[in-house]
């Protein structure tokens, strides 16, 4: 991230990413396990960090008159604090990014929506189509007669890129959602070279022992899921607070350190790591 300089700060443009839960694989873990990928080194924005699927609203997103199935707009719109347009858009961008990115695809018929499509994969060539802008989310329902199914997503975090970015800056809300059963997700995007499922406490012990980068939002949420099971993340009712960390250059070293609720923890992890940053093989 740039140095804070005096300039107007860029307007944040809404997001959405989405937490795949799914129970822990491994007989000896507890408790879940989440989706991450790694954004390939040459991106411009965040290269080699940790992600959950996501990205921005696309404008086609917003007003789509989408086929839907579970809680309103109306309903996402109170509790995401945002107007129902919006909150439409971030709902349809949550799921048509995690499609795109991870090939998981929160969707069910549209003649039976209590049904969940068991396998995504069929929709391959949709997929690379919504990917390179020339379909949207809206029209690939429409087209396979699918409604997007709202009710498996749950709000759970707002954040929003410090005011002293000056490459670009976000709104990002942040969503869990189950990996439906016969389902399965993939890294298969362009965005990403690694991606795989992890306990939220090996992806925090993964950056606080340098073969990671997390940034603020995704090291706070991985901290709170750890220790819970899919159906736990899942009931809880989250009250969705915007957090907009802050900058500030340390005074003895000119090193950036990131301001927040829990930065203490997140920054004392950081710096344990060394001065010769993180493993990116």
């Amino acid at each position: 991230m740039s140095s804070a300089i005096e300039a107007d700060p860029l307007v944040p443009r809404p997001a959405a990413t989405v937490m795949l839960l799914r129970e822990g694989r491994d007989a000896n873990a507890n408790g879940i396990e989440v989706f991450l990928m790694r954004r390939h080194a040459a991106m411009e924005f965040v290269a080699g960090v940790m992600v959950f699927p996501g990205g921005g609203v696309d404008e086609r997103d917003r007003g789509a008159d989408i086929a839907w199935f579970g809680p309103e707009p109306s309903w996402w719109a109170e509790r995401l604090n945002v107007d129902v347009d919006l909150a439409e858009a971030l709902v349809c961008a949550a799921a048509r990014e995690t499609f795109e990115e991870s090939g998981v695809l929160f969707a069910g018929p549209a003649g039976d929506p209590d049904e969940i499509v068991g396998d995504a994969s069929v929709y391959g060539d949709a997929r690379a189509a919504l990917a390179n802008n020339s379909l949207s989310f809206a029209d690939f329902l429409r087209t396979e007669k699918l409604v997007l199914r709202a009710d498996l997503l749950r709000p759970w975090a707002n954040w929003v890129t410090p005011k002293e970015e000056r490459t670009r800056r976000y709104d990002t809300y942040f969503f869990v959602g189950a990996l439906p059963e016969g389902q399965r997700a993939d890294g298969d995007n362009t965005e990403t070279d690694q991606a795989a499922w992890v306990t939220p406490q090996a992806g925090l012990d993964d950056f606080a022992q340098g073969r990671s980068f997390l940034l603020p939002p995704t090291w706070t949420q991985l901290d709170s899921l750890n220790g819970r099971t899919v159906a736990e993340v899942l009931a809880v009712e989250r009250t969705i607070e915007s957090v907009e960390p802050h900058l500030a250059a340390d005074k003895d070293t000119g090193n950036w350190q990131i301001e927040f609720f829990d930065s203490g923890r997140y920054n004392a992890a950081r710096n344990q790591r060394g001065p010769a940053g993180y493993d990116k093989s």
